[in-house]
């Protein structure tokens, strides 16, 4: 399903498949050969999204540009089911498997691979050719690669990437303190733009 959104339609190329299922929002431009399939979702929420050609994004995938963050996609690109982007340039030839995570900021090089369960961090950058092991997280710039139970190493470098003024906008919390009613008010009014969004086809 192809939405308008923000003023913006979707720009596709003719020979673009976008199962019945999933949905293309706003400022997104899909290159030549890009397959969309059942339950994805591509949207433009503040931020373009660009994907160069044949990528192919699977089953329940999300691909989210934001504010001061777009996604772009290069050549050759297969984003895994239930991963998602959100804010990241991925270059060409890149492999992105089942369940992987990429965040704000975060930039993939050519060749690489992360494999099922991978996290990307925020404002963090993965090496040409460089391969992320399942369920290992990338943080940093260049990455450092951490196994899932390494949390206080992650954290030592998580903290100076600043997640969630990257992600939300507001400042870390104080401990015994929330920003969750700032977060999800700010979150309301991005996704409440969808009120008026058109169906194109």
């Amino acid at each position: 399903m192809l939405i308008e959104h923000d003023g913006a339609d979707p720009s596709v190329a003719d020979d673009v498949y976008v199962a019945p299922t999933a949905v293309v929002s706003g400022d997104v431009r899909l290159g030549k050969g890009c397959r969309v399939l059942f339950g994805a979702v591509i949207t433009a929420d503040g931020g373009p999204v660009e994907l160069g050609e044949d990528c192919i994004v699977m089953e329940n995938a999300l691909v989210r540009g934001r504010s001061g963050n777009a996604s772009r996609l290069g050549n050759h690109v297969l984003v895994g089911p239930h991963s998602h982007i959100n804010g990241a340039v991925v270059e060409d030839d890149v492999f992105l498997a089942t369940g992987v995570s990429v965040f704000p900021g975060a930039r993939i090089e050519a060749r690489a691979e992360v494999r099922i369960n991978g996290v990307v961090h925020v404002n963090s950058r993965v090496e040409a050719d460089t391969t992320v092991p399942i369920g290992w997280i990338a943080v940093g710039d260049p990455a450092m690669l951490f196994p899932p139970d390494a949390h206080d190493e992650v954290w030592e470098m998580q903290r100076e990437l600043d997640f969630p003024t990257t992600l939300f906008g507001v400042g870390r919390s104080e401990h015994g303190s929330t920003r969750m009613p700032e977060i999800t008010r700010r979150y309301s009014v991005l996704f409440g733009s969808h009120t008026e969004d058109r169906v194109i086809e």
